[in-house]
This record gives structure tokens, C-alpha cells and sequence, in this order.
């Protein structure tokens, strides 16, 4: 069994941020589950332009407000607590928060938490020393 407190996580090496976000990584690849699980903050007037071309995301907003954009069609769907979005296609997308978001994230196959988005703005798949 694994437990594990989001405050223990807080500015460890788990704690990942950028000027437009913040990810707590809670399960990574090496707890051996298939998946990973991040609680994310994206700040208030960021513009965040992501496309997972190699992992599946589910995202629940649990706070804030904001929009995602699909890339491809221009679909617009306001962001609000209670809103998933699953980007099943490898969707290019942008989140635009209008004020700062928390999100709850799920990641298939899982990350080792060391990924760093990539020019395309995917992550790499797991390394097998991973």
C-alpha cells in the first residue's frame, strides 16, 4: 500500500514548476501502477499549448475558472470545478486560465516524473531503465 500527503510532496523533487504551472507528481511510473496522478496549477493569464503524442491525460478541474482550446477545430469548452476533459486523441490543446486552475491529472502510461515537455509539447515515453 502506498500513502502519500500532497504537503509531504510540496518542494521535493516531485514538485515540478514553470513560470505557467505547477505539478505535484503523487504516483509516478516507479510505484509500478500503469498511470500517473499530479495535482497541477496552471497560472491566472497563461497561455499553456500542450500535445501528449505519446501518453493518454484525463484532467478534473477542482478549482478556478478558464478555457481549453482543441487546436485542430478551434472547439472552445469552458473550464470550471467539476469539468474532465481526456485528451484520448493526443489532442494538441491550449488551457487558457482566466484565474489560476487546480487540476487533478491522470497520465497513461505513467511518467517518471523527470519529463520535460518536448518541442512538439509531449513528453517522452519511459526510458526501459526507467
Amino acid at each position: 500500500m502506498i500513502v502519500r500527503s500532497i504537503s509531504k510532496i510540496t518542494d521535493t523533487d516531485r514538485d515540478v514548476s514553470t513560470p505557467n504551472w505547477r505539478s505535484k507528481r503523487i504516483v509516478l511510473a516507479d510505484d509500478g501502477s500503469g498511470f500517473s496522478l499530479h495535482e497541477t496549477e496552471m497560472y491566472a493569464n497563461t497561455v499553456n499549448e500542450f500535445c501528449y503524442s505519446r501518453h493518454i491525460e484525463a484532467v478534473l478541474v477542482v478549482e478556478g475558472n478558464g478555457l481549453l482550446v482543441d487546436c485542430a477545430s478551434g472547439a472552445r469548452w469552458d473550464l470550471q470545478p467539476g469539468v474532465m476533459y481526456m485528451l484520448d486523441n493526443h489532442d494538441r490543446h491550449q488551457v487558457l486560465p482566466a484565474t489560476d486552475i487546480r487540476m487533478i491529472c491522470v497520465f497513461s502510461p505513467a511518467l517518471t516524473g523527470r519529463e520535460v515537455h518536448d518541442e512538439t509539447g509531449a513528453y517522452p515515453l519511459p526510458q526501459s531503465d526507467e
